[in-house]
């Protein structure tokens, strides 16, 4: 049997490098997995065809994404594309998809303007959920909006025709909103104490019994949730699905598109949802007990 000369070094096998195709298919899987979603969701959230999407994600076939779907991927996900498609280790994102987002947006201060109609609208086939400021406006009367409203709504050009138009787009039937308020918050409005002071008894009430009526319309599609302020606080926020949220700062919006940060979002909303201490079936009957105390 021959030996092996000395200095012979044994070969080893060659491992094949993975192809453009099958980094890119991991890096999408891996960013699929991280949002949480099943297919036909983030077939939505990228906007990419479910067919297209599938067949991308298959591990036969080098198959690399066209030119619009992958820039429709990176958008969507907040991933460089060419990390995407392994030519790059950094995953950070270009400047200019940096500030896309994160954006401070001006606020009219009139019950849902345009721009938040707009997101709406784009977020249409997902959850909605909001923490409002107090009482949320599309549970409002109209008397309540005046009072509340009083200046702005009779400076606007729209008027208040159009924000009840607007208002209305959270009523809708087929929507599926959450809403995270405080107890302290309605009942305020029942004594008339901070911003309600002046608010005439008989508004109160009327406004108390269209907040019950409206809750039995629209329950299951709207959930009202009450915490109390003596245990948690939040700041007014709003969760449009999977895409952004929007943190109201008065005069202005401050709008965060990154995946990680609706994450964060949604996890205090799930947080605010586990310290209610009134849930959707009992709303109806805390409120019935605001207003007997009204006589």
């Amino acid at each position: 049997m021959a030996m092996a000369k000395a200095g012979d070094k044994t070969q080893q096998p060659v491992q094949s490098r993975p192809t453009t195709a099958g980094i890119f298919r991991q890096r999408l899987q891996a960013v699929l997995d991280r949002s949480g979603l099943n297919q036909a969701a983030f077939a939505r959230l990228t906007q990419v065809d479910r067919s297209t999407l599938s067949q991308l994600l298959q591990a036969d076939g080098p198959r690399l994404p066209r030119a619009d779907t992958l820039v429709a991927v990176a958008s969507a996900c907040h991933v460089s594309a060419d990390w995407l498609l392994g030519l790059t280790q950094r995953e950070e994102i270009g400047s200019e998809i940096v500030e896309a987002m994160l954006q401070v947006e001006s606020h009219a201060r009139v019950p849902i303007d345009e721009r938040f109609v707009g997101w709406l609208r784009e977020a249409e086939g997902y959850r909605i959920r909001t923490v409002p400021e107090g009482i949320p406006d599309f549970l409002k009367t109209e008397e309540v909006i005046r009072f509340e409203y009083h200046v702005n709504l009779s400076q606007s050009d729209s008027g208040l025709e159009a924000v009840e138009a607007r208002l209305a787009t959270m009523r809708r039937t087929d929507g599926d909103l959450e809403v995270c308020s405080s107890v302290q918050a309605f009942s305020a409005l029942a004594q008339a104490e901070g911003k309600w002071n002046g608010l005439s008894l008989a508004a109160r009430r009327r406004q108390i019994r269209h907040i019950i009526q409206q809750i039995e319309e629209l329950y299951p599609s709207l959930r009202l949730y009450l915490y109390t302020l003596t245990d948690t606080y939040a700041n007014p926020f709003t969760l449009f699905g999977p895409k952004r949220v929007v943190l109201f700062l008065g005069t202005h919006y401050l709008v965060l598109n990154g995946a990680d940060h609706v994450r964060l979002f949604h996890r205090r909303f799930d947080e605010l949802i586990r310290q209610a201490v009134v849930h959707p079936n009992q709303v109806t009957s805390t409120l019935q007990g605001l207003l007997a105390k009204l006589g």
